[in-house]
């Protein structure tokens, strides 16, 4: 069982601290590092090894999901654009990563993927805190919702 797997039965089971929300795709939530605030990822339910795996109309829901989460990072965060990201290279499940980007970052580090831009350590070296980002993940949920009710 992957980390994708475990992180989505306790989404499930309402024992994931990072969920925003559930999209019609699967689970919106904040990522486990910070240091680009608002970092987060969409994990699909069910969980599935990748995006060829999902029919044409899960493929467009997913996608769609992932595009709706990246608008309301842009609304909620006033980054200047938005990273997706969909590796698989250690987490054998599909995840999306999706990265807002800021002016205030470092230009090299600006013009590379997040995970070649910034090390490991850097990486975690601002973490999720609950306390902290609640108030990031309401308003997050509720540009998510705002969108979803047009659909």
């Amino acid at each position: 069982m992957t980390l994708i797997h475990q992180r989505v039965e306790a989404a499930r089971q309402g024992n994931n601290p990072t969920v925003i929300c559930q999209m019609p795709s699967g689970w919106a939530v904040l990522g486990d590092s910070q240091l680009i605030v608002g970092y987060c990822l969409l994990l699909p339910d069910p969980v599935v090894v990748d995006l060829n795996t999902l029919t044409g109309l899960q493929r467009q829901q997913f996608l769609n999901n992932m595009a709706i989460l990246g608008d309301a990072l842009l609304e909620v965060t006033q980054a200047y654009l938005i990273n997706y990201e969909i590796l698989g290279n250690t987490e054998h499940a599909l995840h999306a990563h999706i990265f807002p980007r800021y002016m205030s970052e470092a230009e090299n580090c600006r013009k590379l993927p997040v995970f070649a831009s910034y090390s490991r350590e850097q990486r975690n070296s601002r973490t999720f805190d609950y306390q902290r980002d609640k108030k990031l993940m309401e308003q997050i949920e509720t540009a998510i919702r705002n969108r979803l009710k047009y659909l």
